[in-house]
């Protein structure tokens, strides 16, 4: 069985990768794993001529191949006003290949995926979506869209997947939805992870973040609370790892607060180092207001043993709960900073937190992810691979 996969993910011209083109984020460790399970995975996604870029990864996996659409253009209200004209310039490039596969694989929220989903859907083609936003909450005409589409349609050959998690189904109105978590992590890794040596920090905590710089993902929150804590830690500090609109507030702020000398900024880095920065810090604080699914920073820093304060947004109280660090409601920098004493005051309580999140986190290995898919489509749709 041939797998299409149509995104809005932009990647580029890489002459050293196996495809020939690289991306960012968790999509190259997901689609290596997802191509494993057929007999060969195409990508059909944009390609924007980009430099080499940090934090890039390879698009590679099993007879996986990319077929790139031009960029959209713009942002926002802009992209919008332009995406018809996208759509006309490559339609029958997305009718050819939506036609000539076996099924199609459609990650949304996005404009590309769900053009790649109605047309995959009108064609009767084995379908699988797997919505990558936080099913819990639907703010957009959009969002409110493809939970219809999928809470109506979910069944039979068409297998829909909220990435997220929760104590009920992700639908009470069709029990074929279904939730799936999020990870770039082996089992490999996440073994390596649960060896390195982890000690009560004292009073030089380092507190990280590694996310898009975002006012709502939280790094501001925690800036301001530094104020507060570094009377009571006098060494501590905070890593900002990630790029992104907020960063240059971010460090006027520092400056204002006097805290240049506690506070790094890493950038945009690549997986490898996120995890070695990771392994060198003691607590992960997220006090996100933003909208998530599945935040794989998380996991990474609970599988590196990081108690994490974070709050109320969608799995994150079921993933960290009491048991892997703190979450706090309302986000405030007072709460943060209650919520770093409470995970550093007492060395054993802030070791059970760590063990805990190591324990946590094993439980979501990128094979457990393919695996579980896997298990789905082949119950869907039947043998995925001519050779097994």
């Amino acid at each position: 069985m041939n797998l299409l996969v149509i995104s809005y993910k932009t990647c580029w011209p890489e002459p050293s990768s196996p495809s020939g083109f690289a991306t960012d984020g968790g999509f190259p460790f997901q689609m290596r794993a997802l191509s494993e399970l057929f007999d060969e995975t195409r990508l059909l996604i944009p390609c924007a001529a980009r430099e080499r870029e940090s934090g890039e990864g390879h698009l590679a996996g099993r007879r996986l191949s990319v077929i790139p659409l031009t960029s959209p253009t713009g942002a926002g209200l802009r992209r919008k006003a332009a995406f018809p004209f996208w759509l006309l310039r490559n339609l029958p490039r997305l009718l050819r290949e939506v036609a000539r596969a076996d099924a199609v694989h459609t990650p949304i929220p996005g404009d590309i995926g769900t053009i790649g989903m109605l047309l995959a859907f009108a064609m009767r083609k084995p379908l699988f979506i797997r919505y990558c936003g936080n099913w819990t909450e639907q703010m957009t005409v959009a969002e409110h869209f493809w939970r219809w589409f999928m809470e109506t349609f979910a069944g039979g050959r068409t297998v829909c997947l909220a990435t997220g998690g929760a104590a009920h189904p992700p639908s009470a109105k069709n029990p074929a939805m279904g939730w799936i978590f999020a990870t770039t992590l082996t089992e490999e890794e996440l073994t390596r992870c649960r060896a390195a040596e982890r000690r009560a920090p004292g009073d030089s905590p380092r507190l990280i973040i590694a996310c898009r710089q975002d006012a709502e993902k939280g790094a501001g929150l925690v800036i301001e609370s530094l104020a507060e804590l570094r009377d009571e830690f006098p060494g501590i500090s905070f890593s900002i790892v990630g790029d992104g609109v907020a960063t240059a507030g971010f460090r006027q702020r520092v400056a204002e607060l006097s805290l240049r000398d506690r506070v790094v900024f890493h950038g945009q880095v690549d997986h490898d180092r996120v995890i070695e920065l990771l392994g060198e810090a003691d607590l992960f604080c997220f006090p996100t207001r933003s909208s998530e699914g599945f935040p794989k920073a998380v996991l990474e820093a609970m599988a590196c043993g990081l108690p994490v304060v974070t709050t109320r947004v969608s799995v994150l109280p079921l993933l960290v709960g009491n048991e892997c660090g703190e979450v706090i409601e309302p986000a405030t920098p007072e709460t943060v900073a209650a919520a770093v004493r409470n995970c550093l005051r007492d060395p054993s309580r802030y070791l059970a937190l760590s063990h805990a999140a190591r324990s946590r986190a094993a439980r979501y290995s990128l094979e457990e992810w393919r695996d579980t898919i896997g298990g789905l489509l082949r119950a869907a749709w039947g043998k995925l691979r001519s050779d097994g």
